[in-house]
């Protein structure tokens, strides 16, 4: 049995090092600044013991000396639901470390953590007495889900990627995979030829620097399943694509999971994945779900007779929480119900009550996150919904990673908001109470002004209502007058909101105001909303950005009309670019991970399948759309200096794109600067590398300064015309 120093004695004592009370914000000096992104702490995977004495939590770091990022398991003692005490780390704080889970008596608390030469990342720790060191349970390498009753362990991995296939592992040819199994030319030399032979379309995935193996030399992952105390796996899927998200039924005879079988088809274009079950000790897969359509997140209710799930019938189409009777063998028994089929937001993944009366999931609203509940009793016909959806939890900001005690009464989540990155709550599961319980950000929010974000909104032609925010700048006096950045989020169907934005403060303190808005195509405000785009992208928000800049104008007289700037990534670097290609009333740019050619996009992303859907066809079937919808097709309208930044392995919107704006704008003679950050991917100003983070930031703020507050516009002119 393997093991690491991980007592909970030495980490109670380390915690002191990291957990600072807080100071109030009576000291507060100067606004935020990029160098402050090094002491960000983060808080997420949060997962409460089923006896609700404890609160088990991943703590995110930044070990700037080092450029990377630290993770480690900590634990807030509980008492009737409130915090008893400060919470601590329970693993090492030599070692990475996340994914907390709980044993369901809560004696034992598993987590992930790669540990040296170990091949087996899974690890667990005992709870129920004095503090031991973390160990192994035989035969478990896969993060564990344990049956009800505590007896056995299910896990997904590839058969060949456990401990007795390590050494074989070590062996291979790292090259594997390189050369599709599947091709047809051949090589003179095979020891010579250092290069790939593709035949997939799958051969790069943003986020992972390096090419993808072919698939056909991947393993799929199957179902396992070993006694709790430890042994030989027995392997009781054996299918031809991958198995995923394992739930045991209540009595412990059926395993649920997910998978899509359709997975290696690269043209498919349609919703594939289902539900499956299979008896926990092997035999026939059972589909439970049918295409079209993709079913995801089962949840087995607590008396055993009900699963819960998500459905999407195609892709844009609206997600549903159903719910369905199941036998004792996991078959289902009559058509599944629809409990959000009148309700117009998209849910998350479904928690049961612990009554079993009622289904709990988040889901974005506006430019908030909250827990919501549907009542499970059936009161109506097949399809339809039980009940309205009540809201739980409410306020201006974002609710994230619920977790919820054995008996139903206490949960846990992070809450963040404009001006607070996420910290740990607890509270009442009703939302009737809670309490802060971790302020790990406390002491650097002590030291800064952060100026809170001011709700906006405006009506369009349609009459559409777009809602933004409005944050000032750091030392705003009345009568002044100030630059403004608008900022665009990316997805399209994404949504900014009532979270903390690095960004936003790091520009308010440079003396700007920030305008952030969520035009049609974001989510959290209807399907009808969200699509609003479909096949006229740019077209259509382009319209709710100018009227958003129109109103901040107008609210805000001490915004400087002729002072613009706009900046986003990703949909927002390619609005950015449409912007300044398609109107002259923006006067700098920062673009990032943009789009500029639609057609050149679509052969070198990994995400093809985004505008075969919003653009009705392929480049061939709607060539003048793509094209008509290009930034590259107007770029000569370009005035706005631009700072472009990119990822050179970022697979989502390759650096291509970038490098035809940066090109283009060059031969026009605009101010252009690229920046082409190495060892990163579309991610960058998320989970990126923290210098080049940090970087970006800076660089963010400083063109900004320079085109709109050193050398503004008027003076630019004036110094052109001086040359002439």
């Amino acid at each position: 049995m393997a093991s690491r120093p991980s007592r909970f004695a030495m980490a109670a004592a380390a915690a002191a090092s990291l957990f600072i009370p807080s100071q109030g914000l009576s000291a507060q000096g100067t606004g935020y600044t990029p160098d402050l992104y090094y002491e960000l702490v983060g808080v997420g995977d949060v997962a409460v013991s089923p006896s609700g004495a404890y609160v088990a939590f991943t703590v995110t770091t930044v070990v700037e000396d080092e450029n990377r990022r630290h993770r480690e398991v900590w634990l807030q003692p509980l008492s009737n639901g409130r915090p008893d005490g400060d919470p601590f780390p329970v693993t090492s704080p030599n070692e990475e470390s996340s994914g907390p889970r709980w044993s369901p008596d809560g004696s034992l608390l598993a987590f992930s953590s790669s540990r040296d030469d170990d091949p087996n990342p899974v690890w667990f720790l005992r709870v129920d007495g004095p503090g031991g060191e973390a160990f192994h349970i035989e035969g478990v390498d896969g993060p564990p889900v344990w049956s009800p009753d505590g007896s056995q362990i299910a896990f997904v991995r590839a058969p060949d990627a456990g401990d007795a296939a390590a050494d074989e592992a070590e062996a291979r040819d790292p090259r594997e995979g390189w050369i599709a199994p599947d091709a047809v030319s051949r090589t003179l030399d095979a020891d010579r030829f250092d290069g790939r032979v593709i035949t997939s379309i799958r051969y790069k995935r943003d986020g992972r620097l390096s090419f993808q193996p072919h698939y056909l030399t991947q393993e799929k992952r199957q179902i396992m399943v070993v006694d709790a105390e430890g042994g030989t796996p027995r392997q009781v899927t054996r299918l031809s694509f991958n198995a995923g998200a394992p739930v045991w039924s209540e009595d412990g005879r059926v395993i649920f999971f997910t998978g899509d079988e359709r997975e290696d088809d690269e043209l498919d274009s349609e919703n594939s994945g289902d539900i499956w079950a299979v008896d926990a000790r092997g035999g026939t897969v059972r589909r439970l779900t049918s295409n079209p359509g993709s079913e995801s997140a089962p949840a087995v209710s607590p008396d055993g007779g009900t699963l819960a799930f998500l459905s999407s019938p195609a892709r844009g189409a609206q997600t549903d929480l159903m719910v369905a009777e199941i036998g004792s063998d996991g078959h289902f028994r009559g058509q599944p119900r629809n409990l959000t089929a009148d309700w117009d937001l998209s849910p998350g993944a479904p928690t049961w009550t612990a009554d079993g009366t009622a289904v709990l999931f988040s889901a974005g609203i506006e430019g908030d996150s909250h827990l919501f509940r549907a009542r499970a009793a059936a009161t109506g016909p097949a399809g339809a919904s039980a009940a309205p959806v009540e809201q739980v939890t409410r306020g201006a900001r974002r609710l994230l990673s619920f977790s919820f005690s054995g008996s139903g009464r206490f949960m846990a989540f992070t809450a963040t908001d404009p001006v607070t990155p996420p910290e740990l709550y607890v509270g009442a599961a009703d939302g009737s109470t809670e309490q802060k319980a971790t302020r790990f950000n406390d002491a650097w929010l002590s030291r800064v002004t952060l100026m809170p974000a001011e709700e906006l909104t405006w009506t369009v032609e349609d009459g559409t209502e777009i809602q933004g925010w409005v944050v000032r700048p750091v030392g705003f006096r009345e009568g002044g007058s100030y630059p403004l950045v608008l900022k665009i989020h990316g997805g399209p169907h994404s949504a900014y909101g009532n979270t903390f934005f690095p960004t936003f403060h790091v520009l308010s303190a440079a003396g700007f105001f920030v305008l952030y808005p969520n035009p049609r195509g974001s989510s959290g405000y209807g399907h009808d909303f969200q699509y609003a785009t479909r096949g006229e992208w740019g077209i259509v928000d382009r319209e709710d950005y100018l009227a958003g800049v129109d109103a901040a104008l107008e609210a805000y007289p001490e915004i400087d009309p002729a002072r613009l700037g706009v900046s986003g990534g990703s949909y927002g670097g390619f609005m950015t670019n449409w912007l300044t290609a398609t109107t002259d009333r923006f006067h700098a740019a920062v673009t990032s991970r943009s789009i500029t050619n639609w057609e050149s996009w679509w052969g070198m992303s990994d995400a093809q399948g985004l505008t075969e859907y919003e653009f009705y066809g392929t480049p061939w079937e709607q060539r003048d759309l793509y094209r008509r919808l290009s930034p590259i097709s107007y770029v000569e309208n370009v005035t706005a200096p631009t700072l472009i930044i990119h990822s050179e392995q970022d697979y989502r919107t390759p650096i291509g794109d970038g490098e035809q704006w940066f090109m283009s704008l060059r031969k026009l003679e605009v101010p252009v600067e690229l920046v082409r950050y190495p060892r990163s991917s579309h991610g960058l100003s998320r989970t990126g590398e923290p210098w080049l983070l940090v970087d970006r930031l800076e660089r963010l703020r400083s063109w900004f300064e320079h085109y709109l507050i050193q050398n503004p516009p008027g003076a630019r002119a004036g110094a052109e015309e001086a040359r002439r």
